[in-house]
C-alpha cells in the first residue's frame, strides 16, 4: 500500500494530474496517508509574510498577455526572464514589490544589487522631483550645483589619494573607463583579471569579464589574461578560516593562526601568470572585493592584499570593481576593497550608486587622472543633474537612516541562519558572504560539491517565488542563490526569508526522496 501511495503522492509532488481508482481498504488507507501528509503539509505551509504599511496603486496599464507578446516581438531576444510564468512587476516600495496582481513580494535581488536605501525611498524621490522641477540636463561644460555637491560628498567618503571624479552612466562604461585609465596612464596594455569576475559586456569590457555565458563570438580579451580565481569552497585549495565571513566553509585545514595555505597557493598561481603570460610591464590588474555574478565568491584573507603588491612591482595600477560591494552592503566598511586593507588606484561605481537611477562613477588620483588629458574626454550624460541630485539623496539616506550599520548586523544574522541550513540540508554546498553580499551554494551533495542540476535549482526558486521571496541566480553553473537585498530589510524580513528557504528546501528534498 506504501508503494502505491507514493507512485500517486509523488507526480502530485512533482505537479503531475494522477487519476486512481480506489477500492473501500485502499480508501481507507489513503485517508490515513492523506491525513499524515496533511498534517505534514500544515507544517510546510507559507510562513506569514511582515507586514508593509504601503498600498500600491492599482494596475491599469497593458494585460500580462500584451506585454509578454510586445517583449517577445520588440525587445532584444538577449532579454531574459526568470520564474515559468514571468514576473509583471508594477510597483515597489522599500524591500517591496508588487506584481499586476497585487502580489507583494521581498526582494532580495534588488534588481541585480542596484537598490540599494530602498524602492522608491521617500527622501531619494522627493530630491529627484525637486531636481526635475529646476534643471533635467544641461551640458557638464557649464557649471551647475549637483555635480559640484555631489563630488565634494563622495570624495569624503574615500581614502587619499583617491579624490578625482568621472562620473558615468553604468558599470560597463565605468569599467571601460578604468582599462583605458590604466593603459593611457602605464604606457602598457596588458591587464591581469580572474576567471569568474565581470566587469561589463561591453567590447572593451567583455575581454575584462571571465564568464564564458556573457561573451559574444568576436574578438574581444586582446590584452586582458585571465588568472585562476581564489576560490576557497569550489578551487583546489580552502580551507575552514580562510575567509572574512561568519561563515566558513565546509572544507577543513590545518593552517597555523595567522596563516592560510590555501592564499599562499593561489598567490603562486598569480605569479606563475605574471611571471609567463604577461610582459615585464603591464597596465593594471581589476578585481571585484567579493565577486558578484560569479556567486558571491570570496577570497582569502590577505589574497587581494600581497596581489596588488605584486601588481605594482610590474609597473601595474590596482582597479577595484566596487559596482556591487561599494556604499556600505559589506557593513564593516563603506567600501568592499577596505575589507581587504588595500587602497586601490582606481575605483569603478555603479548600481547602487543611484539606487537604480542610471549613475556610474569612475575615482582615482590626481595623477592617473591628469594622464587622460593628452585628449579630450566627455560624457553627454555624465554628471547629469538629476542623477547627482539623486546621487547625493542616496548618500544622505545611507548615512542617516544607518545602512551601512543595518548591513553589518543583519547581514551578519542572515549568514548565520543560512549557515543553520546548510548544516542541515545536504543540496547546500556552501553559504558565505559578508554584510548583505550573500551566496548560497546548491550541490548535489557536500562531498563531491557538483553543482545541483538546473532543473532542481528552478524548482526551488519557484516555490521560494510563490511565498513571496525572490532570489538571484550566479556562478559559473547558475548553481549559487544570490541574495543581495535593499540594505533596509529587516530582521523579521530575514526570518521570513529563512522559513521561506527551510519550506523549499525540504520541499526539494521530498521531491528528491521520490525519484530514489
Amino acid at each position: 500500500m506504501i508503494q502505491t501511495f507514493s507512485k500517486v503522492l509523488c507526480p502530485l509532488l512533482a505537479g503531475q494530474k494522477v487519476r486512481i481508482g480506489l477500492d473501500r481498504t485502499a480508501v481507507r488507507a489513503y485517508t490515513i496517508f492523506g491525513a499524515l501528509w496533511q498534517q505534514n503539509a500544515v507544517q510546510g505551509s507559507p510562513p506569514k509574510m511582515p507586514p508593509c504599511n504601503f498600498t500600491p496603486h492599482k494596475y491599469e496599464s497593458l494585460s500580462f498577455d500584451r506585454v509578454l507578446a510586445i517583449r517577445n516581438k520588440n525587445l532584444t531576444p538577449t532579454l531574459m526572464t526568470f520564474y515559468k510564468k514571468p514576473l509583471l512587476i508594477h510597483q515597489g516600495y522599500m524591500q517591496w514589490l508588487w506584481d499586476f496582481e497585487g502580489q507583494r513580494y521581498l526582494d532580495l535581488f534588488a534588481g541585480i544589487v542596484t537598490v540599494s536605501v530602498g524602492h522608491c525611498h521617500p527622501r531619494v524621490t522627493v530630491a529627484a522631483q525637486k531636481q526635475l522641477s529646476r534643471l533635467w540636463h544641461t551640458t557638464s561644460i557649464y557649471m551647475h550645483p549637483p555635480i559640484h555637491e555631489y563630488a565634494e560628498k563622495l570624495m569624503e567618503l574615500l581614502p587619499d589619494p583617491l579624490k578625482v571624479l568621472f562620473l558615468a552612466n553604468s558599470g560597463s562604461e565605468a569599467n571601460d573607463l578604468a582599462a583605458m585609465l590604466a593603459r593611457v596612464y602605464t604606457g602598457s596594455f596588458d591587464i591581469v583579471t580572474f576567471r569568474g569576475g565581470y566587469h561589463g559586456v561591453s567590447p572593451y569590457t567583455m575581454g575584462l569579464t571571465a564568464i564564458s555565458n556573457w561573451k559574444q563570438s568576436m574578438a574581444n580579451g586582446f590584452g586582458c589574461h585571465p588568472t585562476m580565481c581564489p576560490d576557497v569552497f569550489r578551487g583546489p585549495w580552502g580551507g575552514s578560516h580562510c575567509r572574512d565571513s561568519p561563515v566558513q566553509t565546509i572544507r577543513t585545514c590545518n593552517c597555523c593562526p595567522g596563516s592560510c595555505d590555501a592564499k599562499d597557493k593561489y598567490i603562486l598561481q598569480l605569479k606563475d601568470v605574471l611571471s609567463t603570460c604577461v610582459p615585464k610591464q603591464i597596465a593594471g590588474f581589476i578585481a571585484e572585493p567579493i565577486q558578484g555574478v560569479n556567486g558571491t565568491v570570496q577570497y582569502p584573507k590577505g589574497f587581494l592584499k600581497e596581489a596588488y603588491q605584486l601588481i605594482r612591482e610590474k609597473g601595474g595600477v590596482c582597479i577595484a570593481d566596487e559596482v556591487q560591494t561599494g556604499f556600505g552592503r559589506t557593513g564593516s566598511h563603506y567600501w568592499g576593497f577596505q575589507t581587504h586593507d588595500v587602497i586601490p588606484d582606481i575605483v569603478t561605481m555603479a548600481k547602487g550608486i543611484g539606487n537604480g537611477f542610471p549613475m556610474a562613477a569612475v575615482v582615482t588620483t590626481p595623477e592617473i587622472a591628469k594622464s587622460l588629458t593628452q585628449a579630450h574626454h566627455f560624457n553627454t550624460f555624465g554628471g547629469n543633474p538629476v542623477a547627482c541630485a539623486v546621487g547625493s539623496a542616496v548618500l544622505d539616506v545611507i548615512k542617516d537612516d544607518g545602512l551601512q550599520k543595518n548591513c553589518e548586523n543583519i547581514g551578519t544574522y542572515f549568514l548565520v541562519e543560512l549557515g543553520k541550513l546548510r548544516d542541515e540540508f545536504e543540496s547546500i554546498g556552501d553559504v558565505r558572504g559578508k554584510g548583505l553580499m550573500i551566496g548560497v551554494e546548491m550541490v548535489k551533495d557536500k562531498t563531491s560539491r557538483d553543482p545541483l542540476p538546473q532543473e532542481e535549482i528552478k524548482q526551488i526558486w519557484e516555490d521560494c517565488k510563490d511565498m513571496g521571496v525572490l532570489l538571484g541566480a550566479g556562478g559559473i553553473y547558475s548553481q549559487t542563490f544570490r541574495i543581495k537585498p535593499p540594505m533596509c530589510i529587516t530582521k523579521e524580513d530575514v526570518d521570513f526569508a529563512v522559513a521561506v528557504f527551510h519550506i523549499a528546501l525540504q520541499r526539494h528534498e521530498e521531491r528528491k526522496n521520490c525519484t530514489k
